[in-house]
């Protein structure tokens, strides 16, 4: 950018130096018509909207100047100038020429899409107006893109081709040439660490038979900035408190491909804490800072215990709605003693409170559904633990796959923020379908849905379908997860079993089930839920041989309490009943032998002979 307005500026001052002698021979005139010469593709009403003279207008060698400065600063034109022929203003200008085909090859790193629509931005593209200074910042602009990318042999070639008509073709070849791998990092001055133990953590390293996979041996800036500040922590952590690097060396080979990073640090001495204070406005307890700061007197002087009891401090003063506060530790170096005195300053700034809280991102969820999840409300103050809270709680919902959330400030107010929420949904829904054989049974077929959101209201849905030659087993399921504002979720469940010949392929006994459900659970907790489960069943037995039936119904109520860190269904009161094998029966002392088996969560299941 600041190579495209040199060169403006130097073009705009040597078109003014050109016209300086066409312009002192103009005397003062009031312009009565306008005349433009030159222009091809530049419409004349253009040219005179950017002309800051209109009809009428008494005109001087300043007005002229101005005028010719407002017209090269359109980007339109090579060359202005201004002419007066009577008391007519003409206009003659020289059009800069218009990019008829605009091509580039040799780019591998860079996507095509991506460059294309930076150099579209930028004005190279087919049909644009071309300008010199501009594809000079271009190549530049890439060079850099590949030098940073580690690929110091890099080559980019423009080429632009007069065309007719005042067009241009323009080319930009690439050759990225391979990428410098680090050879080798030296790290000198150091005399407590070796230096294998220093960089071990470094994202710089030299290259292993696993580096083509994993890359760990490509050099960027961004990369060596980053080291720079692990290698200030490895030591501060370790008690060197006035730890410094001195200068850092990065060299590459004739050819461009090894690189040599050389890192010259002072370790300095080796501190212990002396003394612990707090300093500053004390807007809660002095105790309850105190006993959240890890660092204490007799310990050797470690950087990331006291960033650590900043944070903590910064999350107390959090919960009284000191969301901006500042703590900061500032240690007093003795070099004599080698001890350190470290003062905690206390910034609380001012209490903030919540104006207004924002969703975005979610047009199939209803809002209510997400503000009946946060624990941080509108009015009160602002607590940092209490939003990560709601964002964990909204994290939660199964149709939501992110959630991100900002804090801004509102203008003209330093105590009121709002709290946006940024929200990416996830599928709210899943279907899934299954497909069995037995010689007994024969073909079973079987399908589920389940939508968690359904109508947006954040209520789960779940169907269950199975059925087969004797077989079939319908399955409904409403839950409304929130059927009061103090979170009692309600479910609904209605399940119908019609079956035949279950013990037996020869068996003409048949059972038909209808039953239904309600399933209470109240939170009591952030992560636990008690659950009751009320249970009506009517049950239809029937033998086509002897046009025999029998009816039977009950009820039955269990409670439980499970945690909601995972998704749970609670376990419903099954009966199964083995029917008489018709034919096939076996007796004994003239009597049939029938076994009835009953399941429920409270007890194992337990067969009887009848």
């Amino acid at each position: 950018m600041i190579l495209r307005r040199s060169a403006e500026l130097l073009l705009l001052l040597s078109a003014l130096g050109a016209s300086s002698t066409a312009l002192s021979a103009i005397q003062p005139f009031v312009v009565r018509n306008f005349s433009v010469e030159g222009a091809q593709r530049i419409a004349e009403g253009t040219i005179y909207n950017y002309l800051p003279i209109n009809i009428g207008d008494t005109v001087d060698e300043q007005r002229l100047r101005e005028s010719i400065r407002a017209l090269f600063q359109t980007g339109f034109f090579r060359d202005v100038e201004l002419r007066k022929d009577g008391d007519t203003l003409v206009i003659v200008v020289l059009e800069r020429p218009s990019i008829q085909e605009f091509t580039f090859d040799g780019n591998k790193d860079i996507k095509d899409e991506d460059l294309k629509k930076s150099l579209t931005n930028i004005g190279l593209a087919q049909g644009k107006t071309f300008d010199q200074s501009v594809l000079d910042e271009v190549v530049q602009s890439l060079t850099e893109e590949y030098y940073g990318r580690g690929k110091y042999a890099a080559k980019i070639t423009p080429t632009v081709e007069p065309l007719p008509d005042n067009r241009v073709r323009v080319s930009i070849q690439i050759k990225e040439g391979e990428r410098a791998k680090i050879r080798q990092v030296n790290i000198v001055g150091n005399t407590s660490f070796a230096d294998d133990e220093i960089i071990q953590n470094f994202e710089l390293k030299t290259g292993n038979f696993l580096s083509f996979i994993r890359k760990n041996d490509r050099y960027s800036k961004q990369a060596l900035e980053g080291d720079l500040e692990k290698l200030r922590s490895f030591y501060m952590d370790r008690g060197f408190a006035d730890f410094h690097w001195d200068d850092v060396q990065v060299g590459i080979s004739p050819d461009k491909r090894d690189i040599f990073v050389t890192i010259g640090i002072t370790e300095g001495d080796r501190y212990t804490i002396s003394d612990v204070k707090l300093a500053g406005d004390m807007v809660v307890p002095e105790d309850n800072l105190r006993a959240l700061i890890l660092a204490q007197p007799g310990q050797v002087f470690a950087q990331n215990v006291l960033t650590r009891s900043e944070e903590f401090m910064n999350t107390r003063l959090g919960l009284d709605g000191y969301a901006f506060a500042q703590v900061r530790a500032v240690p007093e170096l003795n070099k004599e003693t080698k001890e350190a005195a470290i003062t905690f300053f206390v910034d609380p700034k001012n209490r903030v409170y919540v104006r207004r809280i924002n969703f975005t991102g979610s047009d199939s969820v209803n809002d209510v559904v997400f503000r009946r999840e946060l624990r941080q409300h509108e009015g009160g103050y602002l607590s940092n633990v209490l939003v990560d809270r709601s964002q964990t709680f909204v994290q939660r919902l199964p149709y939501v796959k992110k959630v991100e959330h900002e804090t801004t400030p509102v203008p003209g107010t330093p105590d009121l923020v709002d709290v946006d929420f940024k929200i990416e949904e996830g599928l709210p829904g899943q279907f899934g379908g299954s497909l069995g054989y037995s010689e007994t049974y024969g073909i079973t077929l079987g399908g589920q849905f389940i939508h968690s959101n359904f109508m947006g209201t954040g209520n789960r849905v779940q169907v269950n379908l199975q059925g087969g030659q004797y077989q079939k087993v319908y399955d409904i399921n409403y839950t409304d997860a929130y059927r009061t504002i103090d979170g009692l979720s309600r479910t609904l469940s209605l399940t119908y079993q019609d079956i035949t010949q279950y013990t037996s392929a020869t068996s003409d006994f048949s059972t038909t089930t209808l039953s239904g459900g309600v399933n209470w659970g109240w939170p009591i907790a952030a992560f636990q839920t008690c659950a009751s489960v009320s249970r009506t069943r009517t049950q239809s037995s029937s033998r086509a041989s002897t046009a025999r039936s029998r009816r039977s119904s009950g009820s039955r109520t269990t409670a439980r309490c499970s945690s909601r860190t995972t998704s749970t269904t609670t376990p419903r009161i099954a009966w199964f009943a083995a029917r008489e094998r018709g034919a096939s029966s076996s007796s004994r002392g003239g009597r049939t032998t029938r076994a009835m088996r009953r399941c429920s969560p409270r007890r194992a299941c337990a067969s009887t002979l009848r």
